[in-house]
């Protein structure tokens, strides 16, 4: 038990339970999934939910039998409903922060960008700062300020129905479903849609994976490269993707030549490095064999472009795969295995490459 992080909740619950119903055709809000979350991630000793209580009556009911402490902020009649919840709220999770030294991770449960220097302060004493938010409601400010950030609408438990199509009247309906129903499937795939690809994920552990050992030159474990890409995107999720859990999804990097694994440290923490040959030397002979067949008169071929001409050859061709920030990068690494040679040119303005010549 003393080495499982202790977890402080704090609920902004008007922002959190409104949001969702917006944005879900006034669906109720369920507390259960974000304990379940929380509870893969360590032991919450406090749960706060701040609200004006006598507009969630339903909902008070569900909290307490979650064991959440329910803060309750009355709005004066008349009174602009603005920041009552909000600064209470502040004000307890930094005084909790001071006063128990043995809590590791405060949860901000909020989609609203005025808690922004709460998470700043937090994370200025040294705590872990997880944020939960609905996705259609949550500030763009919010999430890059917090170690991790999940979105509600994700969490393992909560469904959400397909979209409804809007129509001229409300809940009449019988008669007017069937006619709806004949012409919605083709578009839903295209509402589902969640723009998340492997490949682009692919592109991006391979180029953190390179930069965590060209910055400490040690090995990388798969924890840690877990916590720099929640660094990086902090609501990075391997779940979007398909995977049900991290290790899955470096196995399958690992199967497509993206990565290698070896035994680490601890069991279940597995090295996670790059290919050092395969891949790589394929890429560099790409790039030469492009760069003969495009040499004009002196050789050169000028470094604007040629990617595209990569790509034209083999079009899954990406250097960031690779483990490369830049093409750039990508080049010089090629010059320096003796595929190509590279120069800066004042006159084009540009690098031009050149095939390495032998003897």
């Amino acid at each position: 038990m003393d080495h499982e992080d202790r977890i402080a909740l704090f609920l902004d619950y008007e922002n959190l339970a409104l949001g969702f119903r917006d944005h879900h055709g006034g669906m109720a809000f369920d507390f259960r999934p974000i304990a379940d979350a929380l509870a893969e991630r360590g032991r919450v000793v406090v749960r706060r939910a701040y609200a004006d209580w006598s507009y969630f009556d339903e909902d008070r009911r569900m909290l307490t039998r979650n064991h959440v402490e329910l803060i309750e902020i009355p709005q004066r009649m008349g009174a602009t409903r603005k920041n009552a919840a909000d600064i209470k709220m502040a004000v307890d999770a930094v005084e909790l922060a001071f006063e128990r030294d043995y809590i590791s991770t405060f949860v901000i449960c909020t989609g609203d960008s005025d808690f922004t220097p709460l998470v700043h302060k937090l994370r200025e004493l040294n705590k872990r700062v997880v944020g939960v938010g609905v996705e259609k409601s949550t500030s763009a400010l919010l999430p890059p300020a917090c170690d991790e950030f999940l979105y509600y609408d994700r969490l393992e438990g909560v469904e959400i129905p397909p979209a409804r199509v809007r129509g001229g009247r409300g809940a009449r309906p019988a008669e007017q479903e069937a006619p709806r129903v004949e012409r919605e499937p083709e578009r839903q795939p295209e509402v589902e849609e969640p723009g998340r690809d492997v490949d682009t994920l692919a592109a991006s552990v391979a180029q953190t994976v390179a930069g965590l050992q060209g910055s400490s030159g040690g090995e990388v474990t798969a924890s840690r490269l877990k916590r720099t890409l929640l660094r990086k995107d902090p609501t990075f999720s391997e779940s979007d993707y398909g995977f049900r859990t991290f290790g899955e999804l470096l196995r399958h990097l690992a199967a497509t030549s993206v990565i290698e694994l070896a035994e680490g440290p601890a069991k279940g923490d597995p090295e996670v490095s790059l290919p050092e040959h395969g891949d790589r030397e394929v890429a560099f002979g790409l790039l030469r064999s492009v760069v003969v067949d495009l040499a004009d008169g002196d050789g050169a071929v000028a470094l604007s472009g040629l990617k595209d001409q990569l790509r034209r050859a083999r079009p899954d061709f990406s250097e960031k795969k690779l483990g490369y920030r830049s093409f750039l990068q990508f080049c010089k690494a090629a010059a320096t295995a003796g595929a190509v040679q590279l120069r800066w040119s004042p006159e084009a303005d540009d690098y031009l490459v050149t095939p390495q010549t032998t003897g």
